[in-house]
């Protein structure tokens, strides 16, 4: 948002502007901004800048950590919501889970972050018998979901440090991550092979396969697909299942993100 004085309406409000610059600044970094490093990327007064990120904080659109520095808040959340459900985003992944025709017993659903839960919002049951029945609404810890564990590993460490700063990882089963550091380096292989594994951690005899799916810009990730299957029909005796069900969901979710408008090779 870098509009010339001129171009501007007369109507225009300039702090909303500002503001929006700010929310800008602090999306485009992996990071949290302290407000002397926002100030100095905008080209802002101090004071004006403490302003506006205290208005936003109130608002929600802000959130403020312990050491003084500024991530989004919450309610971008909530707004994100509403426009994804504008954009038929549940309808794209339904068309994008029936156009591959893989894996139909098995259950495939998308879910979007809010907070430190991922709440799920479509899901396709398969024919397959399981431990857990997906439906719309649905909440669950992020840590201990494929999708959870895909939409973190499109943060930084240090945002999901601060994230789960003073939180509790709360155990759902006995293989449910339950320290930042062990999330941290599930996080780490889910980053190098390009999707996230809930093994057991959400549901004993359940494992799932997830990744994110990005914008148009194909830095942010919007969402995340998952395959859920039981750990009976994914043992080591049938990688080649384990395989197809990892190249699946990578598959879902590059579908959704150039559904959604991103470039080829963006990401």
């Amino acid at each position: 948002m870098h509009t010339a004085n001129r171009d501007l309406p007369k109507a225009v409000v300039p702090s909303v502007l500002k503001a929006a610059r700010v929310l800008d600044e602090i999306a485009a970094s992996r990071d949290a901004l302290s407000l002397g490093e926002i100030a100095a990327r905008l080209g802002l007064p101090k004071s004006s800048t403490l302003s506006l990120c205290t208005s936003l904080t109130l608002c929600g659109l802000l959130q403020r950590f312990d050491n003084g520095s500024y991530h989004l808040g919450t309610h971008l959340v909530d707004l994100a919501h509403a426009y994804l459900a504008r954009t038929d985003l549940t309808q794209e992944f339904g068309r994008a889970w029936d156009s591959l025709h893989i894996m139909p017993e098995e259950s495939a659903v998308l879910a979007v972050m809010d907070g430190s839960n991922v709440v799920y919002v479509a899901c396709r049951n398969g024919s397959q018998a399981f431990a857990l029945t997906y439906r719309i609404g649905m909440r669950l810890p992020a840590h201990s979901t494929a999708t959870g564990k895909a939409l973190l590993s499109t943060m930084s460490d240090e945002r999901i440090r601060q994230l789960y700063q003073g939180r509790k990882l709360e155990r759902l089963t006995p293989k449910t991550l339950t320290s930042v550091e062990s999330l941290l380096a599930n996080l780490a292989v889910a980053r190098q092979q390009d999707f996230a594994v809930d093994d057991e951690e959400t549901r004993a005899g359940m494992c799932c396969y997830g990744a994110p799916v990005f914008d148009a810009s194909g830095h942010q990730a919007v969402a995340a697909v998952a395959l859920s299957m039981m750990k009976s029909s994914s043992t080591p005796s049938s990688a080649d299942r384990v395989s197809l069900a990892a190249r699946t969901v990578h598959e879902l979710a590059k579908l959704m993100s150039r559904r959604l408008g991103m470039i080829p090779g963006a990401k």
